[in-house]
């Protein structure tokens, strides 16, 4: 079921991409496409492109966001990012391909939004959804833009054409994200249109990621709260460790944890998630094909891991020893392997998945109201229960935590936190996360011993961004340090 949905999205995929790439983009979109549903979707499958390769989302976004995490460390060219003072000219050219491809998939986000409502054979609740889709994403990836770069350039389907465009301040970006998720939250389906592609409560997640990190957390909490009452999604049961690929491994379709992943296979070819062959060492059985082992840690040396309680499954399930020249403690990172390939990896992203939901809304009930109530507790208790391979819906003594130890705002706040790193150990989230808490110079320091630079905290505007866009000065425009 997962090839055959692969099969007709790359199908699809290469349908638009040729229109894309078209001489003259506009005399065609206008005469012959974004007339038909067949067409719109091909037109909105082509977003989904950009994000999908090893260059960004299928591998090197991931890595550059967990080698600047406090429990792991990078190798060969990425061990400069273990440094914290700023990115070398190497890393400094992949985030420059992320900028390029973050914009390419908006520019194809804002042909579909343009075109859509000029179609001929589309009714109007189609034209709505269909526009709903592209701005979700559009405001997703100026999300990603947002945190990584703070202000950039907001190009949008009435000024697409133009290449000089002034780099828009945080806040004007935000309220551009806001605008978006707002309409695609009314006008998505609740059912999504394929696999990977969002649906209303999607929209509802990604608002409650936005809030959070406009530290608008009453509004964050309520959304969350929406997306826990739909009762649309659950945890994955696990009782083993190994149960934890029934929500990570390469053969899962879907699951009642899914809320937005981005869909990845094995078969056709070029549709493989790339990122387990960054994680592992060849020969271990984790990835076949080999790997480049491009992070790891340390279970005795980094206080992160060592600290981390081995009764939990997911310790087991992340961790295995591998010895490369760098002591006997070094380990790897297992939550994405695919042991049966020969080609590519087949597991996909979980951008936004339920345990996600349960930890921002506990968080956000400490934040807003200034302390935790049982609601916030219960929702921590949860995910934390399923850690040790307890039904996450009935009380368990021997692993829940207690109100009344955590009554206090920071308090809760911290544990949460330490559950999330846990919970979302690999997946790219930690690292935003220490930023909008305001806490990932402290972290740092305190499991690494390095002094995170304030030029660390954002990566620098591309050279292929100012040499063309002449709005752009690229001495007053760049950020710090750079």
């Amino acid at each position: 079921m997962k090839q055959s949905l692969l099969i007709i999205f790359s199908v699809l995929l290469l349908a638009s991409c040729t229109k894309m790439l078209e001489e003259k983009p506009k005399s065609i979109a206008a005469e012959l496409f974004y007339n038909t549903p067949a067409e719109v979707e091909a037109g909105l499958n082509a977003i989904y492109v950009p994000i999908r390769n090893s260059g960004t989302m299928g591998a090197l976004y991931e890595c550059q966001m967990e080698i600047y995490t406090e429990y792991l460390y990078g190798r060969g060219s990425h061990a400069p990012l273990n440094d914290y003072t700023g990115l070398d000219n190497t890393n400094i050219t992949r985030v420059g391909d992320m900028w390029a491809a973050f914009y390419q998939a908006i520019r194809n986000g804002n042909i579909v939004i343009q075109k859509t409502p000029d179609g001929k054979n589309l009714s109007e609740g189609q034209k709505q959804a269909y526009i709903a889709e592209a701005r979700f994403m559009r405001a997703l990836w100026y999300f990603y833009l947002v945190r990584n770069w703070a202000g950039v350039p907001i190009r949008t389907e009435f000024n697409m054409d133009s290449i000089n465009l002034k780099r828009n301040t945080q806040d004007e970006v935000y309220a551009y994200i806001l605008q978006d998720l707002q309409f695609a939250e009314q006008n998505l389906p609740d059912v999504a249109r394929l696999g990977g592609t969002p649906n209303k409560l999607a929209a509802k997640t990604v608002l409650t990621d936005v809030l959070m990190n406009l530290h608008r957390y009453d509004d964050a909490r309520d959304k969350a709260a929406e997306v826990i009452a739909s009762n649309k999604f659950s945890l994955v049961n696990v009782t083993v460790a190994d149960d934890f690929d029934k929500l990570f491994g390469p053969d899962i379709v879907s699951s009642t944890e899914e809320i937005f992943y981005i869909k990845y296979s094995r078969t056709p070819s070029g549709q493989g998630f790339a990122y387990p062959q960054y994680a592992h060492y060849p020969g271990t059985g984790y990835y076949p094909p080999g790997g480049f082992y491009t992070f790891y840690s340390d279970s005795e040396q980094n206080s992160f891991i060592k600290n981390w309680d081995k009764n939990d499954l997911r310790y087991t399930f992340n961790w295995y020893p591998q010895t490369f020249g760098l002591g006997p403690t070094t380990i790897l990172n297992r939550k994405f392997s695919d042991r049966t390939t020969t080609t590519s990896g087949g597991n996909d992203y979980p951008m936004y998945r339920y345990a996600d939901v349960l930890l921002f809304y506990a968080e956000c009930v400490a934040q807003a109201d200034g302390a935790p109530d049982a609601d916030a507790m219960e929702k921590l208790n949860m995910v934390h229960r399923r850690a040790y391979g307890k039904n996450p819906l009935a009380a368990d003594a021997t692993v829940d935590f207690k109100l009344a130890d955590y009554s206090g705002k920071q308090a809760f706040i911290d544990l949460v936190v330490k559950e999330r790193g846990y919970e979302n150990c690999c997946e790219a989230k930690r690292w935003p996360d220490l930023k909008r808490l305001g806490i990932a110079k402290q972290v740092i320091q305190a499991v690494k011993g390095k002094t995170v630079l304030d030029k660390h905290m954002l990566w620098p505007v591309p050279t292929i961004e100012y040499n063309y866009n002449k709005a752009i000065d690229p001495v007053k425009d760049q950020n710090p340090g750079y």
